[in-house]
């Protein structure tokens, strides 16, 4: 006889999931059903996050017999968009981190990931990493300034001083939290920070180059003693929109857009050309930055179909 039981994928690997179940908090290792590789999903028919079902047959071992619906997923996808991979299901909260230099933060990474954060309604927390740094402050203040007045939060933070570390800890007591950053900001240095026992395998930044190699190699979610789950998940360097993000809906996705979209004079406006555009005279205004508006046209232009 069969006994069923639901639980969380916390790591992939080698055709095998660990899977903590939710009644006991007990991990097994389980294996996929033969059925479920045939459905239609997004991305790999696993991931770390998803809420799936398993049995376990007389003789002990565990199966996965559904994946149950997910909530939202991080994914990213390469070149035409056709190749998308889902890295982690069922977030509560992305921390996209930047350092204030070595390596120099880059707005249109944070931007489209702020995208793909929107698009998913995953709630975004911008990480300002490196404060230790000379001239930090100055970097901080500028790249603070443009996010929150679109009214999304900000935390600066240095492993060296521990600066925003308690403030971190705070944010990561519930759920799933994802760091996602380019090589070389400090993401596991943060984890290892939040959760010395966790220890995780940092890398020197090279001197050539002002970036790091990142470390991690596959996806697993870590418990934290605080309750929280982290994913710590590679992938986050290069991520692509193409086949994510229909050109429709991207100016949705940039809340500082919202106030003007119904306003302009043809419904299907791009805001990059057309007259009487009302996005365009909010940007002559003031109302929107620069910056957020470059992100947006590169990125109009990247999911445009070809």
């Amino acid at each position: 006889m069969l006994e069923e039981m639901t639980g969380v994928v916390h790591s992939v690997g080698g055709g095998s999931y660990q899977v903590v179940l939710s009644f006991s908090e007990a991990s097994v290792e389980a294996y996929l059903r033969g059925r479920l590789k045939l459905e239609d999903r997004l991305g790999e028919q696993v991931v770390i996050g998803d809420l799936v079902r398993t049995s376990q047959a007389a003789g002990g071992s565990h199966v996965i017999e559904e994946v149950l619906p997910r909530r939202n997923v991080i994914a990213r996808s390469r070149g035409s968009g056709t190749a998308i991979k889902v890295l982690v299901a069922n977030v509560d909260r992305v921390l996209l981190v930047v350092a204030v230099s070595r390596p120099q933060p880059k707005t249109d990474f944070i931007d489209r990931m702020l995208v793909l954060a929107e698009l998913e309604g995953i709630k975004p927390l911008i990480v300002i990493n490196k404060m230790d740094l000379k001239s930090a402050e100055n970097e901080a203040d500028i790249l603070e300034d443009v996010y929150r007045s679109v009214g999304y939060d900000v935390i600066r933070t240095s492993t060296v001083t521990n600066q925003g570390i308690d403030r971190l800890a705070l944010e990561t007591t519930q759920g799933i939290t994802a760091f996602a950053g380019q090589s070389g900001v400090g993401k596991s240095s943060l984890i290892n920070s939040l959760e010395p026992q966790i220890s995780l395998k940092t890398s020197e930044v090279s001197a050539r180059h002002g970036t790091g190699r990142h470390t991690t190699v596959r996806g697993r979610l870590i418990p934290f003693s605080n309750g929280g789950l982290l994913a710590d998940t590679p992938g986050f360097s290069d991520a692509g929109v193409k086949g994510l993000v229909a050109q429709g809906v991207l100016g949705s996705l940039f809340p500082e857009f919202l106030p003007y979209l119904s306003d302009c004079q043809f419904r299907n406006c791009s805001h990059l050309h057309e007259p009487n555009c009302s996005v365009r005279k909010a940007l002559s205004g003031g109302a929107i930055r620069p910056s957020r508006f470059e992100s947006y046209r590169m990125l109009y232009d990247e999911v445009k179909v070809s």
